[in-house]
């Protein structure tokens, strides 16, 4: 019934078409799909057609010229939209653009070229469908090419110019859980290892991770969550240095472990523990914040969003859009950041009453964000420690979700030529 009321209103609407020649996306309340309304904006960018991304505007909004092509998309995703006249359309702008008001209008101009890091590329990975960038971006319809160590190592990160990092651990300890890996997916990461002439598979994932560094140093943007945010910073901050139990590699741990971490190389994290006890022999580190309190520490909590200028600061802006700035908690292997581990020039834009949940920090010419947790709409449990993939169409309108689409579509305010 609401997707019939939502087209009956959107052909309504439409009858002003002839007259008019933009059409405005509201991202506010009143917006019956926020997550179509993303990968609407990505093929409208991947079509060439410029869009304007109204920061503060009813929720985010966005606005392109009118066509019909795009007005039916909208009808067909479900999602509301406005057909409004060029003057009126100029008198948002100025409204916009009016210095006592905390809103920009940013000009969106090419589609992100997008890579997900993932292990489904060699392996069954069961868990891993549940992955919540791998969810929106395909209930968004945003296509994206999926990649894993062998493309790396091969050097075609360059292809991309975003890259998301699944529940990864970046240590070589396979997750520190065998429920989350089977038998063949610890094969395939091993065979990849032997072909690329690494004794070790965590030998290899630091090659990795240092790839990917290098990747966003050079202008690239990285989006990590869960426990791939968490286990990059170990990685990169323990070059060298043996962290990995006997248990996954036939060998011991460096007893002088800790002293060598040199957290100069990571992004994010410094000062952080190895392996604090507790969280079922499944914890990394200290930065893992909830796998120091507990699950039921965040039960039915939230945390905020921060508000910045969106004319002065805006990258966090762009990154924080949303119609909701109370976002409720959700878990993960690495489910939120210990903010005494957060290094001090990395920007929080997202913390809970203990907690630092939603980061941004920039590294050369590139930038990231690390997002704590496992999937916006998830909840704990489900058997075994399995979860079931969230079915999106129950949550057309998460704000928690939104975030992660934030950053889909951040790289597009860079205007630049393709590469060919």
């Amino acid at each position: 019934m609401k997707s019939w009321l939502v087209w009956m209103l959107s052909v309504l609407v439409g009858l002003e078409a002839p007259g008019a020649n933009r059409l405005l996306i509201p991202m506010d309340i009143r917006q019956a799909n926020h997550l179509k309304a993303y990968g609407l904006a990505y093929q409208a960018l991947l079509e060439e057609q410029e869009i304007d991304w109204l920061l503060n505007y009813r929720g985010g909004s966005f606005a392109l010229d009118y066509g019909k092509k795009w007005e039916s998309e909208c009808m067909l995703r479900g999602i509301s939209y406005e057909i409004i006249s060029e003057p009126a359309y100029e008198g948002i702008l100025h409204e916009v653009g009016q210095e006592e008001v905390n809103m920009s209008a940013v000009r969106l101009h090419t589609a992100a070229r997008i890579a997900v890091y993932s292990p489904i590329k060699i392996s069954p990975a069961q868990f891993e469908d549940t992955d919540a960038v791998l969810l929106v971006l395909k209930y968004a319809e945003i296509p994206f090419t999926v990649i894993y160590d062998e493309e790396i190592l091969n050097g075609e990160l360059a292809r991309f110019d975003w890259l998301h990092l699944h529940h990864e651990d970046f240590t070589g300890q396979f997750g520190r859980s065998l429920r989350r890996v089977s038998e063949q997916d610890i094969r395939a990461q091993e065979a990849i290892a032997n072909r690329h002439g690494f004794r070790k598979v965590s030998q290899m994932k630091l090659a990795v991770a240092k790839a990917i560094r290098e990747y966003c140093m050079g202008g690239g943007f990285l989006f990590a969550m869960c426990s791939g945010a968490e286990t990059f910073d170990i990685a990169l901050a323990a070059e060298g240095v043996d962290i990995v139990e006997n248990t996954f590699d036939g060998d011991g741990i460096d007893p002088d472990a800790q002293s060598k971490l040199d957290f100069g190389k990571s992004l994010a994290f410094e000062n952080f523990v190895l392996e604090p006890e507790g969280y079922g022999g499944m914890g990394f580190s200290n930065i893992n914040e909830a796998g120091r309190t507990g699950w039921g520490s965040l039960a039915e909590s939230y945390f905020s969003l921060f508000e910045f200028s969106a004319k002065w600061d805006v990258i966090p802006s762009m990154l924080v859009q949303n119609h909701e700035f109370q976002i409720r908690e959700f878990f993960g292997q690495t489910t939120a950041f210990n903010p005494k581990t957060v290094k001090a020039d990395v920007l929080v834009m997202g913390k809970g009453e203990l907690t630092d949940r939603y980061i941004y920090g920039e590294t050369g010419r590139g930038q990231w964000t690390f997002y704590g947790g496992h999937d916006p709409e998830g909840r704990r449990g489900g058997g075994g420690g399995g979860r079931r993939p969230t079915d999106l169409n129950l949550y057309p309108n998460s704000p928690g979700y939104r975030l992660i689409l934030n950053n889909v579509l951040f790289p597009s305010a860079r205007k630049k030529k393709r590469k060919t």
